[in-house]
């Protein structure tokens, strides 16, 4: 086995599916450097480099929880008259929501609406709890893309948002993690077969990215690969059968999921492995 690449290595990471099985990887250009585990953790080892052509790029990781935040943006939050709280307001999507690029993303016969919500996700590197700033800074893995799929009719009907926010499928991430934050003024987007749905800006964000790991470690324990969806900005809308929607963090990735409705979803086994 080959020496692990440096902490200070700047490879954006995740996984890929190689003989059916999830392995932990370094994105290389036109190759994959397949780990022992994944590259945040401490002396994460390089066992074989494969080309990527042909490889399925799977969600970069599988966290224990998704955390998320509402009305994060100062226009979204004008766009829905709504008052900005004191305090973020945060809640939970179950590890089964999520999927990888290229996933489908199903709309439960249950609901009506199903919106896309374009966001900016944040990925923990470490167990943690009660960081401070500068402790946030050192526990952060990276960022990558995520869309936060709501069932917009369902939301309003039960007045919180777990039923919601929760149908499997509802939580893309990916396609890789990119270790340094976006700057300010770096555009996240929705777009549906082509077409720009949602535009905001990071520096938007009413609590940062950093903010937001002090401000969730200080009520939970956070475990590697855990997940931090910091909200959405204006321009969030719905989905239909048939679309594809993608959503792109400048600097950070683009990501892809088709969209059907319920009851084409077929076997658990199509889903990615864990």
């Amino acid at each position: 086995m080959s020496a692990a690449r440096s902490p200070g290595d700047r490879l954006p990471f995740g996984r890929v599916l190689v003989d059916g099985a999830a392995r932990h990887c370094l994105f290389d250009g036109d190759l994959v450097r397949l780990l022992d585990r994944p590259a945040y953790e401490p002396g994460a080892g390089e066992q074989a480099v494969v080309p990527l052509d042909g490889l399925r790029i799977l969600a970069p990781v599988a966290p224990s929880k998704v955390l998320a935040v509402g009305l994060n943006y100062r226009a979204h939050a004008a766009e829905l008259a709504m008052e900005v709280k004191a305090e973020p307001i945060i809640f939970i999507k179950p590890p089964s929501t999520v999927i990888g690029p290229g996933e489908t993303i199903v709309a439960p016969a249950a609901a009506r609406q199903v919106d896309y919500e374009a966001e900016l996700a944040l990925v923990v590197g470490r167990r943690c709890r009660n960081l401070d700033q500068a402790g946030a800074a050192d526990a952060v893995a990276g960022y990558t893309c995520g869309n936060d799929v709501t069932a917009r009719d369902l939301q309003k009907v039960d007045g919180q948002w777990t039923r919601a926010k929760s149908f499997d499928t509802f939580c893309p991430l990916g396609p890789v993690v990119v270790r340094d934050a976006p700057p300010p003024d770096a555009a996240v987007t929705a777009a549906i077969d082509g077409g720009e749905v949602q535009r905001g800006r990071v520096g938007d964000m009413i609590v940062s990215p950093l903010e937001l790991l002090v401000f969730v470690s200080g009520i939970m324990t956070l475990e590697a690969g855990d997940v931090i969806l910091t909200g959405t900005p204006p321009g969030v809308g719905p989905l239909a059968a048939g679309q594809v929607v993608t959503i792109t963090v400048e600097g950070v990735g683009s990501l892809s999921n088709p969209v059907v409705a319920g009851g084409h979803w077929g076997s658990e086994a199509a889903r990615s492995p864990r």
